[in-house]
């Protein structure tokens, strides 16, 4: 019966990817971007290696809000979270495809094993795997335009296809593991 699980699991994981690649590997993810001018992004590609480079690749925050004039530049804006590699990388890259889709696999198995210990049928784990997935999303993304005044267009856009993502996963799983596990505990 573990077999099962774990089948349930590697198939929503993929399900997972491809809902993924869905949002994020095709055209339909122009609508989570927003975009500059040619000529102004290459002088913003000039200005971030100029001015970043010396603390290479991070996650920077535009004016830094720890000192006195920080937090003044800060309140008057312009501001940024800037999400910086000062290498660069293809914009297909496979190392990352690669990797994004054995993690895919890894949170569709973690996802069966822990609808495997829930409420005994398929409507009832799916139920609580779909509400979970809801919570993580609202918390975990939704959370990030409410805290951080994240651009609620790209946070939106990404919360969807998490969670449409995670959903495909749980039905999945739920579908296709057995309703009851003979001996083992379930929650109730």
């Amino acid at each position: 019966m573990m077999g099962k699980t774990i089948l349930g699991g590697l198939l929503g994981g993929f399900a997972l990817y491809l809902v993924g690649f869905i949002f994020w590997g095709t055209p339909l993810s122009n609508l989570a971007f927003s975009s500059a001018d040619p000529a102004a992004a290459a002088q913003l590609q000039a200005a971030m290696a100029q001015a970043l480079n010396a603390g290479g690749t991070g996650v920077y925050i535009i004016p830094d809000p720890s000192t006195a004039q920080g937090t003044i530049l800060f309140g008057r804006g312009p501001i940024a979270q800037v999400f910086y590699n000062s290498n660069g990388y293809p914009v297909t890259d496979g190392g990352a495809l690669a990797g994004g889709f054995i993690l895919s696999l890894l949170v569709g198995v973690l996802i069966a094993l822990a609808l495997r210990w829930a409420a005994g049928d398929m409507a009832a784990r799916a139920r609580l795997g779909i509400v979970f997935a809801g919570a993580a999303v609202l918390w975990m993304h939704v959370g990030q335009a409410i805290f951080n005044h994240a651009p609620w267009g790209y946070i939106l856009y990404l919360a969807f296809s998490d969670f449409a993502g995670l959903a495909a996963a749980v039905l999945i799983a739920a579908k296709i593991m057995p309703d009851a596990f003979p001996g083992e505990p379930t929650l109730h």
